[in-house]
Formats: structure tokens, sequence, C-alpha cells
């Protein structure tokens, strides 16, 4: 990508809100923040070594500032700032106005043809139901990587290989995504988990699907993060598939 930040720049001038940030929290698994009108989450990634963008921290900021430091290196910051950008666009006013409800048995890769495909999973991810048994070779390639699994530094060996990747959300927090958008550009890519956020911007940058959650249960959700609850997050809220046309 020619401008590793231009990804980040249209995500935060999409932040079209000056509503303050009122809290802002960072739990075991993921970072919450809270506005008034909208709740937001985005994978929690721990890394402090390089100081904030913000020193005296998020909370209080209009949403429009506070989501800028989604391109800090601080990846904690960077939780924070793309929680906060998701309590902006995540929200069920957004997701009927774009038309972006997807149930989430099928939601990220709903209409597409798994057979004979060969598929990247960047992150440990699931995907979705009969992708092993359809497609022709599955490749999971994760930073932290469990048996069967490639580490990430196979990214640049396995993708271009790939007709389709999934590439989870919390690629945009730890910067690996503008890389990975390069080795995928022949194929078909969707941004999916609970971190992305509906800015149909972000489609621009050979991104052809994103694929997240609104939350519509703020108390639940919140109780989930606090108390680092395991288990999937989406039932506090209702799927969502931003298409490129």
């Amino acid at each position: 990508m020619s401008d590793f930040y231009a990804l980040y720049e249209a995500l935060a001038d999409s932040v079209r809100s000056a509503e303050p940030l009122a809290s802002l929290f960072s739990g075991e698994r993921w970072s919450m923040a809270e506005t008034a009108s909208g709740l937001g989450v985005a994978m929690a990634t721990p890394g402090e070594s390089i100081p904030p963008m913000f020193p005296g921290g998020l909370a209080g900021l209009p949403l429009c500032e506070a989501a800028r430091a989604a391109a800090s290196w601080n990846l904690t910051e960077a939780s924070g700032a793309l929680a906060a950008a998701n309590a902006f666009f995540n929200t069920g006013a957004r997701m009927e106005a774009l038309g972006a409800y997807e149930p989430y048995e099928n939601y990220s890769t709903a209409g597409i043809d798994l057979r004979g495909r060969t598929v990247g999973l960047i992150g440990h991810l699931h995907g979705p139901a009969g992708l092993r048994e359809q497609a022709r070779a599955v490749y999971t390639i994760e930073r932290s990587p469990q048996p069967g699994d490639y580490p990430d530094a196979a990214c640049d060996a396995l993708l271009p290989q790939c007709d389709l990747v999934l590439i989870t959300g919390s690629a945009l927090i730890n910067k690996t995504l503008p890389h990975l958008l390069e080795l995928c550009r022949d194929a078909v890519t969707i941004l999916t988990g609970p971190s992305v956020p509906m800015c149909p911007a972000l489609l621009d940058f050979g991104i052809d699907r994103l694929a997240g959650l609104v939350v519509t249960d703020r108390a639940g959700m919140a109780a989930h993060v606090r108390e680092g609850r395991r288990g999937n997050p989406y039932g506090f809220g209702e799927s969502f598939l931003l298409k490129r046309r």
C-alpha cells in the first residue's frame, strides 16, 4: 500500500461525530468504548512500548478525535480508539440505513461458493460452516499459532495462492492489515469479527466485505467485557455485512 496510513485516515475521517467518549475500558479480551448513544468493542491488543498519541487518555475526547488513535503504534491505545470508532459506526440505525443486517450463521461468506477454493484465515478463525469440507485447501495463519496453524511469517508465501481470505478485524489494531491487503490483491478479502467497523470507506482499500457486530444489549456486553468472560460476544448484538459494489 503506497500510503500506509491512508486506510486509517479514511477510517477516522468517516467518524463524523463530536459526541464525547464517555468511558473506555480495556479488559482481558476486549476494549469497550461507550457514549451516550452507542457502545463499541475491539480486540484488546497489548503493546505500550511506544508512547500514546493522547497521553491524557481517550476518554472525554470527541469521537472524531479519539478515532485518530486507531493509527497509533501504542496498540493498547489503538484498541481503545477502534472501539471508540465502532461506537459511532456499529449502530442499529446505521445497519438499517445501509441494509447491512445478515444472520450470523453465514454473515461473512453469504453467497460465496466455497467449493474448490483455496482459503486463508488470518487469525484463529473457525470460518463458515462446511468450509473445510468444501474448500480445496485452508491455511490458518496465526500470530500465536495453535496446532495446525501456520505462523504469521507464512503470510507472504501462502496468501498470494488464496482465492478467498478472511482477516480478523484486530489486524487493523496491530497494523498488519495494509500489508495483508497487498498480499491478497487477487483474492476475495473479508475483514471479519467484532472489531470490524461498519465503515464503507474501508472498501476502497482492497477489502471486498466487512462483517462484524452491532451491540444491542449494552448491559450484557459491558458485563461480558468487564468480567473477562470467555465465549462468543455475538449473543449481545446482531451481525452485519457490507459488500463492495
